[in-house]
C-alpha cells in the first residue's frame, strides 16, 4: 500500500484539490499502475480534508479511469499504461517482424535521451537506486540466474526513465518496457542465449550506469545508444542462426 507520499491541503480543501494532487502523483510516476491507495480515513487524515471530499475525489478519478475501486478490496491506480497501445495494434505488430526493428530503432533514440537527462538530473536517491539495481544484476549474472537478470534489465531501464525526470518520457518508456516484458516485439531469451551476449549486456548496463552516476550526459547517451545497437544486431544474428537451424533440420529430415 502506498503511504507517506500525500501532502496536507491547507488551502482550498475541495475535492478538486485532492484530484489534482493524485493526478499529479500519477503523472509524475510516483503512483504506479496497481498501487493501492490508503483507505478513505487514512487518506483524509494525510491530506487534511474530510472523508466526503476524499470520497468525491476518488469518484471523479474513477470516472476519468485513473483509479479503480474493488468492492471490499480497496482503490488502485488503473492500468493506464497498458492501454496506450490497443489490443488490435499489439496483435498487428506482433505478427510482423519488421515492427521489431522499428521498435528497437525508436528505443535507441529515446533511451539515449533518457540516459542523457538522467545524467543531468538524477538525485542522490536516483543514483543509489541505479547502483543497487546494477549490483543485483551483477549478482544474478554471477549466479547465472537468467530470469532474475532479465527482470533486472527491465527494472534498470525503467529506473533510468524515472531518473530523467520528464513525465512524458517516463510514461512513453514505461509503455515500451511493458511491451518488452510481455514479449510483444521479440523474445529476450534469444538475445540472452546468443553466444557471449550476457557478458556484453552486463558491461553495457554498467557503462550506462557509470555515465549517469558520474553526471556525464554524453557518455551516458553514447552507452545507451550503443547498447540498443548491440541488442538490434544480436537479435538479427540470433534470428539468422535460428533460421539456419530450422532449415538444416528440414534438410536432414528430407534426407532421412
Amino acid at each position: 500500500m502506498v503511504s507517506e507520499i500525500f501532502s496536507r491541503i491547507d488551502h482550498g480543501r475541495t475535492a478538486d484539490a485532492v484530484v489534482d494532487q493524485i493526478e499529479t502523483l500519477i503523472l509524475q510516476g510516483v503512483l504506479k499502475v496497481g498501487d493501492r491507495l490508503p483507505g478513505e480515513r487514512d487518506l483524509a487524515q494525510q491530506m487534511n480534508v474530510s472523508r466526503p471530499i476524499v470520497r468525491e475525489a476518488i469518484k471523479t478519478l474513477e470516472g476519468r479511469e485513473l483509479l479503480l475501486s474493488r468492492h471490499g478490496g480497496g482503490t488502485f491506480v488503473a492500468d493506464i499504461i497498458g492501454q496506450i497501445f490497443s489490443r488490435p495494434v499489439l496483435d498487428l505488430i506482433g505478427r510482423h517482424r519488421s515492427a521489431t526493428y522499428d521498435y528497437l530503432e525508436y528505443r535507441r533514440e529515446i533511451e539515449g535521451i533518457a540516459a542523457a537527462f538522467a545524467a543531468q538530473r538524477a538525485t542522490a536517491a536516483d543514483r543509489d537506486l541505479l547502483t543497487r539495481i546494477i549490483d543485483d544484476m551483477k549478482t544474478a549474472h554471477g549466479e547465472q540466474d537468467f530470469d532474475r537478470e532479465a527482470a533486472l534489465d527491465v527494472a534498470f531501464h525503467s529506473a533510468i526513465g524515472e531518473c530523467a525526470h520528464n513525465m512524458i518520457l517516463l510514461h512513453t518508456l514505461r509503455s515500451c518496457y511493458r511491451l518488452l516484458s510481455n514479449g510483444v516485439f521479440f523474445n529476450r531469451a534469444l538475445v540472452y542465449a546468443h553466444s557471449g551476449s550476457r557478458d556484453h549486456l552486463l558491461e553495457q548496463h554498467i557503462a550506462i550506469h557509470d555515465g549517469i552516476v558520474s553526471g556525464d550526459a554524453e557518455a551516458a547517451k553514447r552507452a545507451a545508444e550503443g547498447h540498443m545497437d548491440y541488442v538490434a544486431e544480436t537479435m538479427r544474428a540470433a534470428e539468422r542462426a535460428d533460421d539456419w537451424e530450422r532449415v538444416s533440420n528440414l534438410m536432414h529430415r528430407q534426407r532421412g
